[in-house]
């Protein structure tokens, strides 16, 4: 895979916020046939669910809108993934402070917030659902589907692809 523009979304325990993006931009990708092209992968800043599927409620969600996320396994961000990835992308701005202390100065412009690449929600950040109900689990697809549209035009154009 020369050339493959890696995109890693990162949540607190990645099983709520951080693989449904993956999920939703990996069909984004797909649908694109862009999968030689793009690499998509998600983590945590914490080990608390290594290993783990995803949120019962996040799959569902998903699996409501075409996206299967039974592939998805927890894991823990590493440091070698600020070099690896061209896009790490923070789920919250408080991920955004923790990566950047973690990542090595050369490495800072690969992190970025995800909802700065919403059309309205630049700045934000995606709420995590995990402690509410179901509506929350709506929202948080919604947002991030909007800014995957978004973020996937972005890399097209930036990438020529």
């Amino acid at each position: 895979m020369n050339n493959v523009i890696k995109v890693l979304f990162v949540c607190t325990g990645n099983i709520c916020r951080s693989p449904t993006a993956d999920g939703v931009f990996r069909k984004l990708v797909r649908d694109a046939g862009l999968e030689s092209h793009i690499h998509v992968d998600s983590c945590g800043l914490s080990a608390y669910h290594v290993g783990e599927l995803p949120d019962p409620r996040s799959r569902k969600m998903a699996q409501s809108r075409g996206i299967d996320m039974t592939d998805i396994r927890s894991r823990k961000i590493r440091p070698d993934d600020f070099q690896e990835f061209d896009y790490v992308l923070a789920m919250d701005d408080g991920h955004l402070q923790d990566m950047r202390r973690q990542a090595p100065d050369q490495y800072h412009n690969r992190i970025e917030l995800f909802l700065d690449y919403h059309p309205t929600m630049a700045g934000q950040s995606v709420p995590d659902p995990y402690y509410g109900g179901t509506n929350g689990f709506v929202t948080v697809f919604d947002m991030i589907e909007e800014a995957s549209l978004n973020l996937l035009s972005q890399i097209r154009k930036k990438h020529g692809l």
